[in-house]
């Protein structure tokens, strides 16, 4: 930064050059950034494009792709086992997060607290983490076994049922199976978030005479707003998604009871060899993801990253 002396003896700043900053397209800023934005660029938007293009493309996975035009949308959105897909999706995200995010939040609460006995619950609890999809689904399948599983070891009929295999059950379970595989990772998040809130402001509230539901309503919640839109994100993006475990737990049976998009997309582009399809199916997952993160962004106001310590 240069000075210019307007009188003897006293200096005034210069303001730096338009365009010179450290924010600017030209500065440091921008360049530490080229590296992250060139990855971006190569492994998502390039593949994303070409998606988009396949999906007005006939092709069968190994001959030359020949174009449809939007007969592969049309087609695809009046399939009733898609338009089915589409809602088990809608309908696994709501439930899994309506199961997971108070779950997750109540176990974080709880393990951000200073016993002994928490820590041997924290590890208990992170378990599932340690698992692979693949390894989970196969344990519960066998588990749920009307023969040989669980209920069968026990001598319980009510879990000698035909938990994967019922049409009216088998949905249900799979959404057990995800928030039990799941809910670890999120209550981790929340764990970090209550450790991050100042011990005197607790303090505070119990010289005011506020019990603990009261601190946890006044005190924990509001300070954990970020947390809360960080972890439900993740829960309804990551819904979106699910693909491993289900495939190998019910291969989106029985009947297309569990059949959502994204096995969907898999079945159609390598069982029916309907890539022109199954590219329409992963077009629409993207949008519904970056739909629902904006939106979660907008209405919660975490764009603004208004500091959640301030006054504190």
């Amino acid at each position: 930064m240069s000075t210019v002396t307007t009188e003897p003896g006293v200096a005034t700043a210069r303001r730096p050059a338009p365009g010179r900053g450290k924010g600017s397209r030209g500065g440091p800023s921008f360049w530490f950034a080229t590296p992250a934005l060139a990855f971006f660029g190569l492994f998502a938007l390039v593949p994303l494009v070409g998606v988009v293009v396949l999906s007005l493309m006939n092709w069968d996975g190994l001959g030359t792709p020949t174009w449809a035009g939007l007969d592969n949308w049309i087609r695809t959105f009046q399939d009733p086992v898609t338009r089915n897909a589409f809602v088990l999706t809608l309908q696994l995200t709501a439930l899994s997060w309506l199961i997971q995010a108070p779950i997750s939040l109540l176990l974080g609460v709880f393990m951000a607290g200073r016993q002994r006995y928490r820590a041997l619950l924290s590890v208990l609890y992170f378990l599932p983490l340690l698992f692979s999809a693949a390894a989970v689904a196969i344990a519960y399948k066998s588990l749920l076994d009307p023969n040989f599983g669980i209920g069968s070891a026990l001598g319980a009929d009510w879990l000698s049922r035909d938990w994967l295999g019922d049409p009216d059950l088998a949905f249900f379970v799979v959404v057990w199976v995800i928030a039990w595989s799941f809910i670890p990772f999120h209550s981790l998040l929340y764990q970090s978030g209550v450790r991050q809130i100042p011990l005197s402001m607790y303090e505070a509230a119990r010289l005011d005479g506020a019990s603990t539901v009261r601190q946890f309503l006044s005190i924990t919640l509001p300070q954990l707003k970020y947390t809360i839109i960080t972890s439900s994100t993740l829960m309804i993006v990551g819904s979106l998604t699910y693909f491993d475990l289900i495939f190998v737990l019910t291969n989106g049976g029985p009947g297309n009871a569990t059949r959502v998009l994204p096995l969907d997309m898999y079945l159609k582009g390598f069982r029916s060899y309907d890539m022109g399809g199954a590219s329409v199916v992963a077009v629409i997952l993207v949008f519904l993801g970056l739909t629902i993160s904006l939106l979660l962004n907008r209405l919660s106001g975490a764009h603004r990253m208004e500091s959640q310590m301030e006054g504190v």
